[in-house]
């Protein structure tokens, strides 16, 4: 599989789970939707960084989230 189909397939699924995440946006405080958003960016941005690998998409992930949640606090 080449490089370029590993990273649309990731931000695909990417795209897919907080498309899904979305049904429940309207109940979350700020501060969560900070952090999903930041965790989705930093999936996608890993994702791309790494040719799609698995470990730099959730490594992205989750160093995004914990962004979002400490710029959600404000």
């Amino acid at each position: 599989m080449k490089v370029r189909n590993m990273v649309r397939l990731g931000g695909a699924a990417v795209l897919a789970i907080a498309l899904a995440g979305c049904s429940s946006w309207d109940g979350m405080s700020k501060r969560q939707k900070a952090t999903v958003t930041g965790a989705g960016i930093g999936g996608v941005a890993g994702a791309a960084i790494t040719g799609g690998g698995v470990l730099g998409t959730v490594g992205g992930a989750a160093i995004g989230g914990i962004i979002g949640d400490q710029v959600g606090k404000r």
